[in-house]
């Protein structure tokens, strides 16, 4: 239940709010002067305040609410306070709006109105404070990510992103296979060398085959190695990538391009650690921790014919799914800045340009466009021209509209009973525009 907190000197105002808000699930404590008040504000939480301007008797000159008023805030800037006085001087009532104050309202009030205003303003707090908890934990949670692991430098903001780091560390130490899946250029492979860093083998070596980047009949060689002869053009023994990762991790990227007859060896070396190098009769015998990635949609391969399901249950013992670019649009601008050359700097409408863009080529696209950017800016600033992407769709803006003219300010004072939030509102103003114009105007609350 939210709590506000009454200081005004006289008794039957906090007995009056005491019943307003207790018929809408709000509870009030009430202090009789701004010492109490401050002493109430230390011991008590709080979500909003309602204060007076004068407690002193036949004072009106407001410089008691001032200074109570000054004091909250300076030691609770985030608090909303509700000034509630008769005491009607416009210029300072500006001054503390100016100043934070979240509204100015008189005596005697309207209470549909001070209740929709409270309502509003301890809804707001709320919002702000979950949001700042939230906000809190998440920089908590990356900092400890960070002092646990060796997460390779690797550049990222977005909770998803961090969702996907969480779990590759967790899985790090586990002996078994991680297939990692997601888009081309969304950075499969720094995620296995994260695995890998934080693994029981993390000094033994790193390999990367791309099982995408060969022919077909290459890449048994590559991964089993071959003996002399064993093919056209084989004029020596070589050593496959199994060997080199022997007591390391051998990372195969484009899993899905691996042909049929590899799928079935792969699939023993992970069962039995055993295999021969092409041409020979030889077993070896290696201890590799494997890791692999496609973009490809393996359960439909299967169903094609195309991918053996047993190897892939294999493979899939865990499986961390990273997201495309679009969907972790908070890693957009710090992997941008990390790409920027030495220097160089993103003016506003650059960085526009780059959170309204989609990244269908994800964090590759992103790297290439920052290179081209950094060599044909004039200059050290890159504008959003510089990045050569296409012009993002947006709505025509709205014509400007002409500013209120007294009458109109007046109407809508009236209109809103002199609560000058609900007038700013139905204006389309802050409460700040607001009362700058009608200090200008000369127009005075009532």
């Amino acid at each position: 239940m939210p709590t506000v907190l009454i200081i005004d000197d006289n008794a039957a105002v906090g007995i009056a709010l005491d019943v307003l808000f207790s018929l809408h699930d709000i509870a009030a404590l009430h202090a009789a002067s701004p010492e109490e008040g401050l002493a109430l504000l230390q011991r008590e939480p709080v979500d909003l305040v309602i204060q007076d301007m004068n407690f002193t008797a036949d004072t009106t000159s407001g410089e008691e609410g001032v200074a109570l008023f000054r004091q909250i805030r300076s030691r609770y800037p985030d608090l909303p306070v509700i000034l509630l006085t008769a005491w009607t001087h416009l210029d300072a009532a500006v001054d503390l709006v100016k100043a934070g104050a979240a509204d100015y309202l008189p005596k005697p009030w309207n209470d549909e109105r001070l209740l929709a205003t409270v309502t509003n303003l301890v809804e707001l707090g709320q919002a702000n404070r979950a949001l700042a908890q939230r906000v809190g934990r998440e920089r908590r949670e990356r900092r400890e990510l960070e002092q646990q692991y060796d997460l390779r430098n690797l550049v990222w903001a977005d909770p998803a992103t961090e969702r996907v780091l969480q779990l590759a560390c967790q899985v790090a130490r586990a002996d078994v296979p991680v297939l990692i899946t997601g888009p081309n250029g969304t950075g499969k492979e720094r995620i296995a060398e994260i695995i890998q860093a934080n693994s029981q083998v993390s000094r033994g070596p790193f390999v990367v085959l791309n099982c995408g980047a060969l022919p077909s009949e290459l890449i048994e060689a590559e991964l089993f190695g071959a003996e002399a002869g064993a093919y056209t053009g084989a004029s020596r023994a070589r050593e496959g990538k199994f060997e080199a990762a022997d007591g390391g991790t051998l990372f195969l990227d484009e899993i899905g391009n691996l042909p049929p007859a590899g799928q079935m060896k792969l699939l023993r070396v992970l069962e039995t650690g055993r295999f021969e190098r092409l041409g020979s009769n030889r077993e070896r015998q290696v201890k590799v921790r494997v890791i692999s990635a496609t973009n490809a949609d393996l359960s439909a391969m299967i169903r094609a014919g195309t991918f053996r399901e047993d190897l892939f249950y294999r493979l899939n013992v865990i499986e961390l799914r990273l997201p495309p670019l679009a969907a972790r649009p908070g890693d957009i601008l710090p992997l941008a800045l990390g790409f920027l050359a030495p220097g160089k700097q993103l003016d506003r409408s650059a960085e526009s340009a780059l959170l309204a863009h989609a990244w269908p080529g994800n964090v590759r696209e992103l790297k290439n466009v920052m290179a081209r950017a950094n060599l044909l800016a004039q200059g050290a600033v890159i504008r959003a021209p510089d990045l050569g992407l296409p012009a993002a769709v947006s709505a025509p803006a709205p014509a400007l509209e002409a500013e209120p003219d007294r009458e109109t300010i007046v109407a809508a004072l009236a209109r809103a009973g002199g609560v000058v939030s609900q007038a700013a509102a139905e204006l389309g103003l802050s409460r700040q525009a607001l009362y700058r114009r009608m200090e200008r105007l000369g127009i005075g609350r009532a």
